[in-house]
């Protein structure tokens, strides 16, 4: 068995590798898990990165396993606070990617058409124009990417303006309407909704055009009609092309889903070497998963003025009020596959998690599908879930996604590239298809994690330049679209 110590006060290592030959802890603790380097006294604290994941349930001995049934979630342990004097690292040479220059000054890395519902009534509607119109316009069109059906299962039977899940709903779709990475859109509504069509005429939008099933007469001829408006807008967005733009046009969402032990140890950590020169070159990076940060907030804390350590810190007492008040508590997070790949505590989940977003100050702390201001890191609060996270982080403006995975994942995202980063090498062998960058490597010794890093951010911005990453030839991100659903159903 070979074992890593992450941190000198840590009194447990992550095993790399198995003993084949081996008895006892040796042969029966999985890669990815814990074991005890000391003996651990009942309720002492359990240190990982150096700091605490948990206390002993029980006495450990060095040498077990630490894991569920020994390792118990505390909320109250003390995290240590420190500021960060990182050295920012220097700008990269590539600073440019190729994409699409938009009129309000935004960069797309696709040029899709987006078919957008206000309610679930017109879902079959907007999917039905979207796939006819790629059977029939796509090929005609080479220059676009395609047509995207934006639907949802809200819109209706909820409280209307001014109440928290019609102005999430409401923010989130107008994200989407605006997303850079869509050239043009037509909004479809039923009609009678309280999410009206209405609601979405801005005089600053790129080209949109609205109808209602209703007044069009009925789903077929609003279909037609549909598939009509749809080829308008294709002789128009492709009259677009790439050009060469500044890498400040970039703004990436980081998800980690499906994290195992190694995903602190390598993905998470390399994709924060990716965007620290992200940030440093001028672009902009989206954390997020709020859930998935408590307990290592104080990481993020530090580096963050007083007015947005005030924003964070209000978000969370949030979510604990919501985990309550549903009968949950923040650390049931970690899902069974998490478990299963060697994370015992939320605690230790989100040391993993924060790792995504490097050592840059964070400029700003925003609401779910709210675009930021400003450049750099950017944290925004969603859930921890990946496809209703990414989705508020699209709706914010990203237009790429970089999403780590340990357990294996297949998701993808429309309108916006996803790009996997596996956290070891067999998940990369066993998954080819869906990964596109093997993290493994770093626990291989095969390169550095700063070597990593930096081919991370070369796939991003090839990626964002057009190159087709895994999710998009594997054809995912159609049924992905899941905005936040808040509030009484009615």
């Amino acid at each position: 068995m070979t074992t890593l110590r992450l941190h000198p006060n840590d009194n447990i290592e992550v095993v790399l590798t198995l003993d084949p030959a081996g008895s006892g802890a040796a042969k029966s603790v999985p890669v990815g898990h814990k074991i005890a380097i000391c003996d651990i006294a009942a309720g002492a604290l359990i240190t990982k990165f150096g700091q605490s994941i948990g206390v002993a349930g029980s006495d450990i001995r060095a040498g077990d396993h630490v894991h569920v049934h020994n390792c118990i979630f505390r909320d109250d342990l003390s995290r240590h606070r420190e500021h960060n004097n990182a050295t920012p690292l220097p700008l990269p040479s590539r600073r440019h990617f190729k994409g699409f220059k938009r009129a309000n000054g935004t960069v797309g890395t696709r040029n899709f058409i987006a078919i957008l519902s206000t309610v679930n009534c017109s879902a079959t509607v907007c999917t039905a124009i979207a796939k006819q119109a790629n059977l029939t316009l796509a090929d005609r069109y080479p220059e676009i990417d395609g047509f995207v059906a934006i639907v949802h299962e809200q819109g209706c039977g909820m409280s209307g303006a001014g109440t928290e899940g019609y102005e999430t709903l409401k923010r989130t779709l107008s994200g989407y309407q605006n997303h850079p990475n869509f050239a043009a859109s037509l909004i479809i509504g039923l009609g009678c909704e309280v999410n009206q069509v209405s609601a979405y005429h801005q005089d600053n939008a790129p080209e949109t055009h609205y109808m209602t099933i209703q007044s069009a007469g009925g789903t077929r001829t609003a279909i037609q009609a549909g598939l009509a408006i749809c080829e308008t807008l294709a002789t128009n967005a492709a009259q677009l092309q790439r050009q060469t733009v500044d890498v400040s046009g970039l703004v990436l969402g980081m998800q980690c889903g499906g994290s195992d032990g190694f995903s602190a140890i390598s993905a998470n950590p390399a994709l924060g070497i990716a965007s620290d020169l992200l940030v440093a070159a001028g672009g902009t990076s989206i954390l997020s998963e709020t859930p998935e940060i408590f307990g290592a907030e104080h990481l993020l804390l530090s580096r963050m003025d007083a007015a947005n350590a005030h924003a964070l810190e209000t978000r969370l007492v949030w979510w604990r009020n919501y985990a309550a008040m549903n009968g949950a508590s923040l650390d049931n997070n970690p899902s069974p596959g998490n478990k299963a790949g060697g994370l015992t505590t939320i605690l230790e989940k989100s040391l993993g998690a924060v790792a995504k977003g490097g050592q840059a100050p964070v400029t700003e702390v925003i609401e779910y599908a709210q675009k930021p201001s400003r450049a750099g890191l950017i944290y925004m609060d969603t859930p921890g879930y990946d496809p209703v996270s990414a989705t508020g982080q699209i709706a914010g403006g990203a237009n790429l996604i970089a999403f780590t995975t340990g357990r294996g994942s297949c998701f993808g995202s429309k309108p916006a590239p996803t790009v996997k980063l596996s956290t070891t090498t067999a998940l990369y062998n066993a998954m080819t298809d869906d990964m596109d960058i093997n993290c493994g490597t770093v626990l291989d010794g095969q390169v550095s994690m700063r070597e990593l890093g930096e081919e991370i951010y070369e796939t991003l911005l090839n990626v964002a330049s057009g190159e087709k990453s895994k999710s998009e030839l594997n054809g995912l991100g159609d049924l992905e679209f899941a905005p936040w659903r808040l509030g009484a159903v009615l």
